[in-house]
């Protein structure tokens, strides 16, 4: 494995940092101010001039790794140009490089139809549009997808969508959602459902509210969203009939690497945080950092933070080399460690600022409530853990 990244690779992360450093994290407060002076999910004024100047550097779509649509910069450059993003949680909007809207356009990429691309991928990756992927049910177990109840049944030239969804998140403000649904409900478990797209805007598409998350409903909204024959026409199928599974296997090995490359420059920031709190901080007589116990937080936290890089790079590093097939294993493992470690170093971080760890003044306590849904989201640690222990086993029987 290559530790370096490529020549090209340097030459954007440069860029980044410097972006990040002296526009981005400077304006994190002014855009959260406005993003709570308004609820219709649109990019407030401030973050519309950022994602404007960042396009016209380049800096823009790095995340894929095929040139016709993307950079073309490889899975393991791009987690240390995500890495840094992590440490602003604006920062992966302002390069057009946010989830939800990332796996969308990687799976539009590879299973659309060219009108699909013509119509939702482009105006995607120009950042004229965002969008949603309407997956996860309140009635059935979000570890299962095979258990899904919403459907989409054939009437002549379109598709009939009927069922109830929670935590599409983004939705205030998309133009479209990307819904897995059934379509073959006497089908085997892994062929029941389908992938399809569902302008915002259709007939029978209701945004019911956004779920309050450990009370914040701001942005673009973790949303419960009913569709009452919903009807969209037949060619907005995503991909094969039947294939939603295969789509989103696809869709979340990606996604779910991504969100681990920003957790760690996530749990990177809040560990400078941290040290100079700790060198500032007195407390009985010497600073904080002379103390025992906030050693050991940092010592420990240090060590955790360079595992899960290294794990996370492997896993990048892997995806280049070997395809994402070839990966899964690695991908699962870095998405337990990775959330884990970083919920950890938060905690740490907290427990050492006291007062000031819980309180908005500083992004710490925003990370850990944004972080800890982390550990559930595209697979919980439970289901990960069980599917890594399956693939061992499978390997010595």
């Amino acid at each position: 494995m290559e530790f370096g990244i490529s020549d090209e690779g340097k030459l954007v992360y440069d860029q980044v940092v410097r972006f990040i450093d002296e526009k981005v994290i400077p304006a994190e407060s002014t855009i959260a101010a406005e993003a709570e002076a308004t609820a219709n999910g649109e990019d407030t004024p401030t973050m519309k001039a950022l994602r404007a100047e960042a396009k016209s550097l380049g800096l823009w779509n790095l995340y894929l790794p095929d040139e016709e649509w993307g950079a073309g910069l490889s899975n393991h450059d791009y987690a240390v140009l995500c890495e840094y993003m992590g440490r602003s949680q604006i920062a992966s909007r302002v390069f057009n490089c946010n989830a939800p809207d990332t796996g969308n356009a990687e799976i539009i990429a590879q299973f659309g139809t060219e009108r699909q691309k013509e119509q939702w991928l482009k105006p995607l990756l120009e950042g004229d549009v965002r969008s949603c992927f309407s997956m996860t049910e309140p009635d059935t177990s979000g570890a299962d997808p095979t258990g899904l109840r919403t459907a989409a049944v054939k009437d002549g030239d379109e598709w009939v969508i009927n069922g109830h969804k929670w935590f599409t998140s983004g939705a205030i403000g998309a133009r479209f959602a990307i819904a897995m649904v059934v379509t073959n409900p006497g089908g085997a478990p892994h062929e029941r459902a389908s992938m399809i797209i569902v302008p915002t805007d259709a007939p029978g598409f209701k945004i019911v509210r956004p779920v309050s998350v450990m009370g914040h409903t701001s942005g673009g909204g973790h949303c419960e969203i009913e569709y009452n024959d919903c009807r969209v026409p037949l060619d907005n199928l995503l991909g094969p009939e039947h294939g939603g599974f295969m789509i989103a296997q696809a869709r979340l090995g990606p996604g779910r690497i991504h969100h681990c490359m920003r957790a760690i420059g996530t749990a990177e920031r809040a560990f400078e945080i941290m040290c100079r709190h700790a060198n500032m901080r007195e407390s009985h007589g010497s600073t904080l950092g002379q103390k025992q116990f906030v050693q050991e937080w940092i010592a420990t936290s240090r060590m955790e933070i360079d595992q899960a890089r290294l794990l996370t790079q492997y896993a990048a590093w892997k995806m280049d080399t070997a395809g994402k097939e070839n990966a899964r294993q690695e991908l699962s493992m870095t998405k337990v460690v990775v959330p884990n470690m970083m919920m950890n170093v938060l905690d740490r971080v907290i427990q050492c600022l006291g007062a000031l760890g819980v309180s908005d003044d500083t992004p710490v306590a925003s990370m850990w409530r944004n972080g800890r849904a982390l550990r559930i989201a595209d697979g919980p640690d439970e289901v990960h853990k069980m599917v890594i222990a399956r693939r061992e086993l499978k390997r010595f029987a």
